[in-house]
């Protein structure tokens, strides 16, 4: 008995030392000491070694862990630095005889530490891009890897990242490569201190005039030159960031522009036409063509253009609260040039982006005065998907202040300048770092308590990752970007020697703490079910009102609002998902599934009806307004609009920002309009089996934008996602 007595007290020595020991990461972050990782390891390491557990894998793997204890608490007084702790677990296995074990140990150390360096080997990743690897050449959607400037980006994207991996942090580096955090556009940025999506100023520019390179370019008198100079500034603005860019209000910038054309051709009219009704009647009638040609044209133009890294700008409009006949005819014009589609074979559109908003008393009743252009729109969204929809108060409710998202989804809350004037146009994001929430789910393993701590521990990477972009984004001067800074896309115009921070700080810009995977974190502790379970769901959104508290805290410690952002997952929807299988095997409802479920969307393997999705979905934005969109999915509505008006109602009090999934997918061989069908091989035709990207238009979404995965193979997580939503879209 005395014996027992002595072994138990001397573990519980050992066990008081070691809780009071941190461990010294490779970055040089100090971290509690944590003997289940090195569980954990070995587990895995004997799984792998025997495809399976053998008989008392635990109790000998218990046994072993026991004695690394131990040695570490003879050898190491205070601290211990994480290669020691590797080495005494190969020390102990080696005098244990577990040499096999050992081995497997070593092996996965080392594989760990090569993935390490290959991320930063140059010469590595451009040998992936020449050997045309997926991950490469497919991190996005709307990139096509084939042509030549895209190929360039590519190649200055892998030197960029490679740089800026040593540049970050080195905890930050090592979270993003493990896969615990995802710092976005690691291609451009740190490396070059651009910022991310923007809200251009188009009403300054257009009106005060810019510069373009060697171009002076004056106020547009004419709705065709104003639309003309959009297209030329969107184009210059994506060249000087990375993300997306967007038109506030679209019809109401332009409409000034549509009534100069209105009076030069009635002061033509005065000279040919006799009576004033007849003047009046010829000007709305010339005016009215030249808004629909000056809008197609810029239609073609944004679908046309190129960006210095290759892609079509990332474009969204943002249109429909406007009441004038200018307004009115600007919003039908777009909104019928998207209907038509694109050349002779009426493709649907890619960009830009549309984006409706519904306001009681403009267009939301029969009785509104513009709501047979809402109609329009619910034809456009049953045969083109877009126009998404803003639903007005909601907006302002959660934004505190109505405005379009900047590209897809980011949005900006409400903010005045010391005027007191509210402004929302020329402000941007500064960038987005999202956190991994299964894989602290996975390594809670069912343990509450745990998953907060862990969450508290990597909210402090997030943090850090956060002020070094900001800190980044301040380090660039005016000349870097001259668009941007001094000629008005920004806003306010500086002058070279200015600091750029003038237009970031006291929350002007936002910076993005980005989540992803709540369906997959609940699902670890409460099972794939639990969409129903009012405590699965409250822990989900207390998750949500933690990343919000951490942000609102940091904003007031730095003064740059940090903004909670449901990331569109486009490549990391399989990333972290890869990593986390290969760290913790397939986990049913969350790796299982290879890909992660954006935000807080309802399992997309699952049916509900679009009132259900939208009532279990509306309770999580009011924390996460700084990127939010909610999607229901349909069969083919072409034939049934009211029954997506009918959804748009239900939506008007609930939620403020809503995307249409239905099928639109065309085959130009047999005439089949539909839903094609998903393969391992891409997309095609259900009657005859077409799946030539000359003779059909494929068109899904990939994220916040539509796609055509058929010209462009999709991301592998993302296939899987949209694959698994059409097949339970058929049933």
């Amino acid at each position: 008995m005395m014996e027992i007595k002595d072994t138990s007290a001397q573990r519980s020595t050992e066990e008081t030392r070691l809780s009071s020991m941190k461990i010294i990461k490779r970055d040089g972050r100090l971290v509690d000491f944590d003997d289940q990782k090195i569980y954990d390891a070995l587990l895995k390491a004997e799984h792998k070694l025997n495809n399976g557990l053998t008989p008392l894998a635990h109790e000998r793997i218990q046994d072993i862990v026991e004695r690394v204890d131990q040695e570490i608490v003879e050898r190491f007084k205070q601290n211990i630095k994480i290669y020691e702790i590797q080495n005494v677990v190969e020390h102990i296995l080696l005098e244990k005889n577990e040499y096999k074990l050992a081995e497997e140990y070593i092996n996965y150390r080392t594989r760990r530490d090569f993935e390490r360096s290959k991320s930063t080997d140059i010469n590595f990743t451009i040998g992936k891009l020449i050997n045309k690897d997926q991950s490469v050449v497919n991190e996005n959607a709307n990139k096509d890897s084939d042509v030549f400037n895209t190929q360039r980006d590519l190649t200055a994207g892998i030197v960029g990242k490679s740089i800026g991996l040593k540049m970050l942090p080195p905890h930050v580096a090592n979270a993003h490569q493990k896969g615990d955090i995802h710092y976005h556009d690691l291609d451009y940025h740190p490396y070059t201190p651009m910022t991310n999506c923007c809200l251009i100023d188009f009403k300054g520019m257009l009106t005060k005039g810019f510069k373009i390179g060697n171009a002076e370019v004056e106020s547009p008198k004419s709705i065709q030159t104003a639309t003309a100079q959009i297209s030329q500034i969107i184009a210059n603005v994506a060249s000087s960031q990375y993300g997306g860019c967007s038109a506030d209000r679209t019809d109401e910038l332009l409409a000034p522009f549509a009534e100069l054309n209105y009076q030069k051709h009635l002061k033509d009219a005065q000279e040919w036409i006799e009576t004033p009704e007849r003047r009046e009647e010829y000007a709305k009638s010339k005016t009215k063509k030249d808004i629909f040609d000056a809008m197609q044209s810029l239609e073609y133009e944004i679908n046309t253009l190129f960006t210095s890294n290759g892609q079509t700008p990332f474009t969204s409009l943002g249109f429909g609260l406007g009441t004038s006949w200018f307004e009115r005819e600007i919003q039908r014009a777009i909104l019928q040039i998207r209907i038509n589609g694109l050349g002779s074979e009426h493709r649907t559109a890619i960009f830009p982006k549309l984006i409706f908003t519904l306001k009681r008393g403009i267009n939301m009743d029969k009785t509104d005065p513009n709501y047979e252009i809402k109609e329009l729109a619910l034809e456009c969204a049953t045969k083109r998907m877009y126009p998404d929809i803003l639903n007005y108060d909601k907006i302002v409710e959660l934004t505190g202040s109505f405005k379009v998202p900047m590209g897809c989804r980011s949005f900006l809350q409400g903010w005045k300048d010391e005027h007191g004037e509210e402004i929302n146009v020329g402000r941007m994001n500064l960038g987005v770092v999202t956190l991994n929430l299964p894989r602290i789910a996975l390594e809670a393993n069912g343990d509450m308590d745990k998953f907060w701590s862990l969450l508290e521990e990597r909210l402090g990477i997030m943090k850090d990752a956060l002020v070094y972009r900001v800190d980044r984004c301040k380090e660039a001067s005016p000349a870097n970007a001259p668009i941007l800074y001094m000629y008005g896309a920004f806003g306010k115009r500086l002058d070279r020697k200015e600091s750029v921070n003038e237009l970031f700080k006291n929350r002007r810009a936002t910076v993005s703490l980005g989540y992803i995977g709540l369906y997959e974190v609940a699902s670890s502790f409460f099972g794939g079910e639990w969409e129903g379970n009012p405590e699965a769901k409250e822990f989900t959104i207390s998750i949500l009102k933690s990343l919000k508290a951490h942000a609102d805290a940091w904003g007031d410690e730095y003064g740059y609002h940090f903004s909670v952002y449901s990331t569109p997952s486009e490549s990391l929807t399989d990333r972290f998902c890869r990593l986390d299988t290969e760290k913790f095997g397939l986990v049913k409802d969350i790796t299982d599934k290879e890909y992660y479920t954006n935000s807080f969307h309802y399992d997309v393997r699952k049916n509900p009806t679009p009132f259900e999705k939208l009532d279990f979905e509306k309770d999580y934005p009011a924390y996460c307004s700084g990127g939010f969109i909610h999607y229901c999915e349909y069969p083919v509505l072409q034939q049934n609009p009211k029954a997506l008006e009918a959804v748009w109602d239900y939506a008007y009090d609930k939620i403020g920002y809503l995307g249409t999934n239905t099928p639109i997918d065309h085959c130009y061989a047999c005439g089949f309009e539909g839903d094609f069908t998903p393969t391992e091989r891409g997309f095609e035709c259900p009657e005859c089996g077409n799946r030539d990207p000359k003779t059909c238009d494929v068109v899904k979404r990939t994220c916040g934008y539509l796609g055509n995965p058929q010209a462009r193979p999709m991301v592998h997580g993302r296939h899987k996602e949209i694959s698994s939503r059409v097949k339970h879209m058929k049933e």
